[in-house]
């Protein structure tokens, strides 16, 4: 690489790097794990295309051990990386997975939606949207259908899970649900939020004076979706102008969880008050990690704070 070429135009730490020439490099999620047995939890995993035509995949895990009477919860699971890093196959997520499913006795799919800046947004919306039809259709008699799902999925207990950006996705599919006929064909039991990914322009909370944080997020988004609306899109901030309301969420169940010391956390906690209040009929549930920062359970999986989180999901998905 030359010296002109490798002058970075635009340093999106943690995430990437765009150099001046217009190439990029990636820094979060880039080591890649195969799917398989996991022997440390006994959870198997594939890799499946769910969308031939556009070339969207997912990695599905199941437990190994698994009877075809047996009829399990799905997790649709969406990955954080700020819609521009990471995928199914980030060791990082392929590890946290492997415990979710082991701790909650699942069968998750973790949707390989794509990304920015090589497919602008709204392109993980729409494939993340298509990858629920996807699942959706496994009611139908005929048609592209997984044996896991069809042999030990119960439909009726689908639930949408991400962090960070993944969580900002769940969001706006429960929403999307509402409008659709996809609510006819297929129940979303609930939303599991982890340090969901949403932000605005007018600072909140530690955000006041946290400037350094602050101006880091609002560069993430505003590469990530440059519109004129900026870091007020309905896309990352719920609460304005044009956004749905959050009393349309089609679930009975919704789990948001925070970190204390993330620079996310005042945004999730006023998404979980302003539920509460939208005259939503479901049920909202809140938990809050003492002294820790944003997906942490991602990156230290086996700390004592990080396992209390998984089994919090896994119970949330049992109830």
């Amino acid at each position: 690489m030359s010296s002109i070429t490798s002058e970075v135009a635009l340093d999106l730490f943690p995430f990437l790097q765009v150099y001046k020439d217009g190439t990029l490099k990636r820094l979060a999620g880039v080591e890649i794990v195969p799917p398989g047995l996991d022997p440390e939890t006994n959870v198997l995993s594939k890799d499946i295309l769910i969308l031939p035509k556009t070339g969207v995949s997912a990695r599905i895990y199941r437990p190994n051990l698994v009877t075809e009477p047996q009829k399990l919860p799905l997790v649709v699971y969406f990955h954080g990386g700020a819609f521009c890093a990471a995928s199914p196959a980030s060791l990082e997520y392929h590890t946290s997975l492997n415990k979710l499913v082991a701790e909650a006795n699942i069968i998750a799919l973790s949707v390989d939606y794509r990304l920015v800046p090589e497919h602008p947004l709204p392109t993980a919306y729409e494939d993340s949207w298509a990858a629920l039809q996807w699942v959706a259709s496994h009611k139908e008699e005929n048609g592209n259908h997984e044996a896991w799902i069809k042999d030990y999925v119960e439909l009726d207990e689908v639930f949408l899970t991400g962090d960070s950006s993944g969580a900002n996705i769940a969001h706006h599919l429960a929403l999307r649900i509402k409008e659709s006929n996809l609510s006819y064909k297929m129940k979303i039991a609930g939303i599991g939020m982890i340090h969901p990914y949403f932000w605005g322009t007018n600072p909140i909370g530690s955000e006041v004076t946290d400037q350094f944080r602050k101006e880091l997020v609002d560069k993430w988004w505003l590469y990530v979706c440059p519109s004129d609306k900026g870091c007020d899109d309905p896309l990352i901030n719920p609460f304005v102008d044009g956004s749905s309301d959050l009393a349309n969420l089609a679930c009975d169940r919704i789990l948001v969880i925070v970190a204390e010391k993330d620079i996310l956390r005042d945004r999730g906690k006023l998404y979980y008050d302003k539920l509460v209040k939208s005259g939503w009929k479901g049920k909202a549930e809140f938990m809050e990690t003492e002294g820790e920062d944003h997906v942490f359970h991602i990156f230290h999986p086996d700390c004592a704070k990080a396992k209390s989180l998984i089994q919090r999901l896994a119970s949330f998905f049992k109830m």
